[in-house]
């Protein structure tokens, strides 16, 4: 194996020079960088970052505690905080805890402030007081997206403006003139997605729908989960003309419990999801839903990971992104005349 000492030799650096070419080059005069990055290449040589590690007294890598990477907006934010990660030098390792809080707590304490420096949590089974414990034995965890509010008082978090998300898909239905709605609601690793449903229900109420007028049907976040459920619910209550999911899977589940029952989306029902992830528009028809802005929530999320690891004071500990949009595609539709009411 080369060694760093070979490239400085090669290089007519020091050994030190070299080091500071490979971590901080623009603190390195440019002809130096030039020399020492010829070395590198014509050499082979490779950092052996455990050794890095070792003297520095940490790693370089960030850990992602997720709940599950067969979600399809899991590997949408993975990319995103590979590349703010990888702006700062550091190197991403993806967890999937598989929906399990056992596997979450063994990733915790085998990764927490030894393989990975820091740890972005997203929605899991594992409470926010365990979390804090050990983010007390000096591990730089944030939380992100999580809806509990005790969580993101216990530790730092990044977020987004879930009320606004779902008043923003009330507003449309109701501008459509949709006044028989239904709404399905997700429960994930992190607990029913209630602030999504809550804003959407008193965004309509302040529009005088009463909020018992909203029918809701609990179920997991998935397509199949929605499908069942959608379908469930519109036979319970065949004249409702939409519905609300608190995530895209379900607003697919529905599209196709709809059209297995005969009814036209979004003729006969409107549904409107709620992340925007890529199927849906890729899915046909493509799905009208309030779209949750994943690279800067991602990006946040790093930057305050690190910020916290290499002892920069932030700003503050906790943001709620505020950028949630409405995407209206071909799942939308007024309300059919025959079932308007005021």
């Amino acid at each position: 194996m080369v060694t760093l000492a070979e490239v400085a030799q090669r290089a007519q650096v020091t050994a030190a020079t070299v080091s500071n070419v490979l971590r901080n080059p623009q603190k390195v005069k440019p002809t130096t960088v030039e020399r020492v990055m010829a070395a590198v290449r014509e050499l082979g040589y490779r950092p052996n970052l455990t050794a890095r590690a070792l003297a520095e007294g940490r790693t370089s890598t960030l850990a992602l505690m997720l709940s599950n990477i067969s979600n399809p907006f899991y590997p949408e934010f993975v990319l995103e905080a590979e590349t703010a990660a990888r702006r700062r030098g550091y190197f991403l390792l993806v967890c999937n805890t598989d929906d399990n809080p056992a596997i979450a707590r063994a990733y915790l304490d085998k990764i927490a402030g030894t393989l990975a420096a820091g740890v972005i949590v997203m929605n899991t089974d594992v409470s926010a007081g365990e979390l804090a414990d050990i983010a007390q034995r000096g591990s730089a965890l944030v939380l992100c997206m999580w809806e509990s509010a005790q969580a993101t008082r216990a530790l730092p978090c990044v977020t987004v403006d879930y009320t606004h998300a779902g008043g923003l898909a009330a507003a449309h239905l109701y501008e459509l003139g949709h006044r028989r709605i239904g709404a399905l609601l997700g429960e994930g690793s992190g607990g029913p997605q209630s602030v999504r449903l809550r804003g959407f229900v008193e965004a309509l109420a302040a529009r005088g729908v009463a909020a018992d007028a909203v029918k809701v049907h609990a179920c997991r976040d998935s397509i199949e989960a929605g499908y069942d459920a959608a379908r469930a619910l519109l036979s319970e209550q065949p004249k409702l003309t939409a519905l609300f999911a608190t995530n895209d899977l379900m607003a697919i589940g529905a599209i196709q419990a709809a059209a297995d029952i005969g009814k036209r989306v979004p003729q006969d029902l409107s549904v409107i999801g709620l992340t925007n992830i890529h199927l849906a528009h890729q899915f046909r028809p493509a799905l009208t839903t309030v779209g949750f802005p994943t690279a800067a929530i991602a990006s946040i999320a790093v930057a305050l990971t690190i910020d916290r690891i290499e002892g920069i004071k932030p700003k503050r500990d906790a943001y709620k992104v505020p950028l949630a949009e409405l995407v209206i595609r071909d799942t939308t539709a007024p309300a059919p005349k025959a079932s308007r009411r005021k």
